[in-house]
């Protein structure tokens, strides 16, 4: 009688009216999902190119793989890339007006003193790209490298402007750049992440782990940050007596039961945590691999100025190349502390800087020129850049001068570069007024450097798109073009 009454009970509860508006939405939705992203694996593998995406690919790819250099607070291009002679000329002198009527700064208030380059300035290899010297050793690669002097945003403060730059979107819940490279070109490595990310500078930057966040993507393509010191991925390791083989088989066993909750709900999310737990076994063994620099002979650690066992800007970069060469496809490095506003030696445009400049010059030069001789730069997508770039004005922050030498926020016009994987190189693209204000020629809005890196992975970027809430998103929100004078 007991066994009977179980049975009435569970089917009852089977057939409750909860369950079916339960099941009828998460299964309609998990159907919905599986044929956008064309999953067909139980375990929400994203080995194949999806179909939907094969439609987003009208280009051939130029490139395979992104290598992202982030600097978080917004270097100055006056003092690196931007040579402005009339800017000396300007020197200590009042700003007209007609630079400040109708205009929002951060901190800018008053009439501000014009603020002459912290740095001096020559032109450099067959391309006559100008290059300060704050940055010698980039100085000999630029012929690999084109530069985007007109690049302008719509954000004045940090992290709008970054989450802009590396998601399309002002505001927190859009997907990562990262993640929209891994969901449309799936992985190529299945013991590790498609997306990684790396942080140096002792903080992350403003706009925190949202700049990686796979908004409403599937979760298996949001970043996976890894640090370059101690453990790669925190918790990664197993507990003390706990074996691989007894680890294995523990996984195993969760994971049926998340089948068996996938199968009664229908939940793809449930996917994606089966996922995940299959991913983090692999990585256990995969990521401190990779991550090992000790293993790279000496040359390389010279070319790099990395530390094994150490940290920094330096290991990173050579950790970006070692993640790609092992089949990674977005690697995302933050490096930070660049908001030069003048407040105090270390955040200033003669002092802080220059320590900064120093920390970057050599690792980034290295990173293009070992990817070159390994044969990777040609599809290997390099950027560097910040989230907008710094005033022709010297900061006076509440109408007071800054005790030291320092530029506000300034989104109008700042540069970026770019380098391999299809980039057209030695060129410059884009040019500012004769202070570095304004673009007058061929500006490029965040959207627009978007829609060009994604051709150059291959994708339409207006076809790169995922159904979220009654309409289709993208990347470039409703904006953006590509442009095609950067592309080889």
């Amino acid at each position: 009688m007991k066994i009977n009454e179980e049975a009435h009970y569970r089917n009852a509860q089977l057939n409750s009216r909860r369950l079916f508006l339960r099941n009828g939405a998460l299964a309609l939705g998990g159907a919905a999902l599986a044929g956008l992203s064309g999953c067909s694996s139980p375990t929400g593998s994203t080995d194949a190119v999806p179909e939907a995406m094969r439609q987003a690919m009208r280009y051939a790819p130029r490139a395979k793989r992104v290598i992202y250099l982030h600097m978080a607070g917004a270097p100055s291009q006056l003092e690196l890339f931007d040579y402005k002679p009339k800017l000396e000329e300007l020197h200590g002198k009042d700003c007209p007006a007609s630079l400040l009527a109708g205009k929002r700064f951060a901190f800018i208030q008053g009439t501000p003193l014009m603020l002459g380059p912290q740095a001096n300035f020559a032109q450099h290899g067959q391309s006559g790209a100008w290059v300060s010297d704050l940055l010698p050793h980039f100085s000999k690669v630029v012929d690999e490298v084109a530069f985007l002097k007109a690049v302008h945003t719509d954000e004045f403060n940090h992290a709008p402007a970054q989450l802009l730059m590396h998601t399309g979107s002002p505001r927190v819940g859009r997907p990562a750049f990262g993640s929209w490279v891994t969901y449309g070109l799936g992985s190529v490595n299945d013991n590790l992440p498609g997306f990684i990310v790396l942080a140096s500078g002792g903080q992350l930057p403003s706009g925190g782990k949202k700049l990686w966040g796979s908004g409403f993507l599937p979760s298996i393509h949001q970043g996976v940050q890894c640090r370059s010191e101690g453990d790669p991925i925190l918790y990664l390791g197993d507990p003390e007596g706990m074996s691989r083989d007894l680890r294995g088989r523990s996984i195993a066993a969760i994971n049926e039961i998340n089948q068996r909750q996938y199968a009664q709900v229908g939940d793809p999310e449930t996917l994606t945590r089966i996922s995940q737990y299959e991913m983090a076994f692999k990585m256990q063994v995969s990521v401190p691999e990779v991550m090992d620099i000790s293993k790279e002979p000496t040359y390389i650690h010279e070319l790099y100025g990395s530390e094994p066992g150490g940290s920094g800007f330096a290991n990173d970069c050579l950790l970006a190349r070692r993640l790609v060469e092992s089949g990674v496809r977005f690697v995302q490095l933050y490096n930070w502390g660049w908001d030069d506003h003048g407040t105090n030696k270390g955040a200033s445009l003669n002092h802080g800087l220059r320590d900064r400049c120093r920390r970057i010059d050599r690792p980034m030069t290295a990173l293009l020129t070992d990817l070159k001789q390994r044969g990777m730069l040609e599809d290997t997508l390099v950027v560097w850049g910040g989230e907008f770039g710094r005033t022709p004005m010297q900061e006076n922050r509440g109408g007071l001068t800054m005790p030291f030498y320092g530029r506000d926020h300034h989104g109008a016009a700042y540069t970026m570069w770019m380098a391999g994987g299809g980039v057209r190189p030695g060129i410059t693209y884009g040019e500012t007024d004769e202070i570095g204000f304004y673009g007058v020629k061929e500006r490029m809005h965040v959207h627009d450097v978007q829609a060009t890196m994604l051709k150059l992975l291959g994708f339409d970027h207006e076809r790169l798109t995922y159904s979220f809430q009654g309409r289709n998103f993208r990347l470039t929100d409703v904006a953006g073009e590509v442009v095609d004078g950067l592309v080889l």
